[in-house]
C-alpha cells in the first residue's frame, strides 16, 4: 500500500500511520454521493458579480495596545491586526479557487484589500490545503513581498514548499503551541474537516483551527469545520476560557446531507459561538466563491434567523463582506 506523500510520523488519536482522521467523526462523502448531489435539482444560481458595499480597505500599518482590528479580504481570508502583529489567514487573492485557471469556483467580488495596500505581513496561517484556503500563487507573492512566517498543520508545508522554497515554516499538530513574539502564542486545535489537493491525496495533510492568544485577548480562527455535535467548541472553551473574537464559517452548507460533516450551517455556527463563549464573531466562508447549492444571500438570512430565535443581537455575529473593517470591542470588565 502506498504511503503518505506529504507526512510521515507516529500513530496518534487522529493519524493512523498513513491518513489523518476526525476522532469519533465522519469521513468525507465518497464519489457516488458526489454524483448524487451534482445530479440533484437543488442548485441555486449566483450572480456573476456580487459587489461589496464596502470600498477596498487601506489598513493601518500596525495596531497596538488593547485594540483588535479584523479586515475582510474575502471567503476565509482575513487580515488580523493585534499586539503589533499583522496576520493573514488562508490568503487567496486569485480569481479562482481551483487547481486550474480556466475552470472552478470564480470569485464574484474583488479582494477587500489590494495586495499593494497590505501592511507588512508578519504571520500567515494556512488552516488546510483545499484550494479556497491554500492558494500557492498568493503565498508565493507574500513570500517575495514580506517573507512572513508561515504556520500550517502537519503535511501542508510540503505542498507549500513546492512553490515557496525559501519560506520560513512552523508546522503544528493538534495540541501544539508556538510562541510568535510580542506576547502572542498560537495554539493548534482540532476541527472536523478533511483535506485534498487532487484525487490521490485525500486526508494526507492535517486540517486545524487556531487560537491566537494575545495581550489584547484570545482569537479563535476556524477556516472550515463541520459542527461535530459541538465537541470541538466545548473543548476550546474548556481549554481557553472563552474568546474576545471567533472567526467562524457559516456558508457552503447545502445540501446538508452531503455537506454537514465538513461545513456547519448558520444555526450550528451560532450554537458554536455560544458553546465556545465568543463575545463577537466575524462570520466568513460565504458570498465570494460558489461552492455549494444555497443562494448567495441565504446564509445571511439564515444567520439572522438563528440569532433572532435565540434573542441574540445581530451585531454579535457579523457576516463580513470584502473591505469591511471590524474594530472588535474590548471584553467587558
Amino acid at each position: 500500500m502506498a504511503g503518505n506523500k506529504y507526512y510521515s510520523g507516529p500513530v496518534t488519536d487522529h493519524f493512523d500511520g498513513k491518513l489523518f482522521f476526525n476522532p469519533d467523526g465522519e469521513e468525507p462523502s465518497g464519489f457516488l454521493n458526489l454524483v448524487r448531489w451534482k445530479l440533484g435539482n437543488g442548485n441555486k444560481a449566483w450572480p456573476d458579480s456580487f459587489p461589496s458595499p464596502f470600498p477596498q480597505a487601506v489598513p493601518e500599518e500596525r495596531i497596538t495596545g488593547d485594540r483588535l482590528v479584523v479586515t475582510m479580504v474575502g471567503h476565509a481570508s482575513f487580515l488580523i491586526q493585534v499586539a503589533g502583529l499583522n496576520i493573514l489567514t488562508d490568503p487567496v487573492w486569485d480569481e479562482r479557487a481551483s487547481p486550474v485557471r480556466f475552470a472552478g469556483p470564480k470569485r464574484v467580488n474583488p479582494p477587500g484589500i489590494n495586495m499593494g495596500d497590505l501592511p507588512p505581513i508578519d504571520l500567515v496561517i494556512v488552516t488546510h490545503n483545499h484550494y479556497d484556503h491554500m492558494d500557492l500563487e498568493t503565498l508565493w507573492v507574500l513570500q517575495g513581498r514580506d517573507k512572513p512566517r508561515f504556520v500550517t498543520p502537519l503535511g501542508n508545508d510540503d505542498i507549500i514548499r513546492a512553490r515557496v522554497e525559501d519560506g520560513r515554516f512552523d508546522v503544528m499538530d493538534w495540541g501544539d503551541r508556538l510562541e510568535v513574539g510580542r506576547g502572542v502564542t498560537l495554539h493548534c486545535e482540532p476541527c472536523h474537516h478533511w483535506s485534498a489537493r487532487g484525487l490521490g491525496d485525500r486526508r494526507m495533510a492535517l486540517w486545524a483551527a487556531f487560537v491566537i492568544e494575545t495581550p489584547a485577548g484570545k482569537i479563535y480562527h476556524i477556516g472550515d469545520t463541520g459542527f461535530h455535535r459541538g465537541i470541538n467548541y466545548r473543548a476550546a472553551r474548556e481549554k481557553h476560557g472563552g474568546f474576545r473574537l471567533a472567526n467562524l464559517p457559516f456558508g457552503a452548507y447545502e445540501p446538508q446531507w452531503f455537506m454537514k460533516a465538513q461545513h456547519q450551517n448558520p444555526d450550528e455556527a451560532v450554537e458554536g459561538m455560544l458553546l465556545c463563549d465568543a463575545a463577537h464573531v466575524a462570520g466568513h466562508h460565504w458570498g465570494t466563491f460558489k461552492l455549494t447549492d444555497e443562494g448567495i444571500e441565504e446564509p445571511v438570512e439564515a444567520l439572522h434567523g438563528a440569532l433572532d430565535a435565540r434573542s441574540l443581537p445581530r451585531d454579535r455575529f457579523r457576516p463580513m463582506r470584502p473591505g469591511e473593517v471590524f474594530e472588535v470591542p474590548a471584553a467587558a470588565s
